[in-house]
């Protein structure tokens, strides 16, 4: 049986989850089938695993806020090179706030280290200030 995998990526530019939706529903960010899609210059070597449930995680403004059902990933050859299209579920689910320092591409995210989905009536929440968010981690109450 195969496990699950999730992604976490940067969401670099983005001031919020929703402006991560508004940009997803522009016509550069859309794969052909008109779900949204994210191009990344490597391909995961653990396909079956991120495909078997997995969600891209995404960092907005040093802090996970959101999550994103990956659908499929595609092939795509830009400027001779391979890249990889992870082709996304429209919805976007808003998490639990969980720090993150900067870093390149993505990366693999361990289900158990996965931030928990809030309800949906706080999909629109502005995130905490990174401050307080870390303060209320320190005190366990994140």
């Amino acid at each position: 049986m195969t496990s699950v995998t999730h992604l976490i990526k940067l969401s670099v530019g983005t001031e919020s989850v929703a402006s991560l939706a508004t940009w997803q529903k522009s016509r550069a960010a859309l794969a052909a089938d008109g779900n949204p899609r994210h191009v990344t210059r490597m391909f995961p070597k653990r396909e079956a695993e991120i495909l078997n449930g997995g969600s891209i995680y995404w960092v907005i403004k040093g802090q996970i806020q959101a999550r994103q059902r990956i659908l499929r990933l595609e092939e795509v050859i830009a400027k001779g090179a391979r890249h990889c299209a992870l082709i996304l579920d429209p919805e976007l689910y808003a998490t639990a706030t969980s720090l993150r320092r900067p870093f390149q591409g993505w990366r693999y995210l361990d289900p158990k280290d996965a931030p928990p989905d809030l309800p949906r009536t706080r999909l629109n929440e502005d995130a905490l200030p990174a401050d307080l968010s870390k303060a209320l981690a320190d005190i366990g109450v994140l």
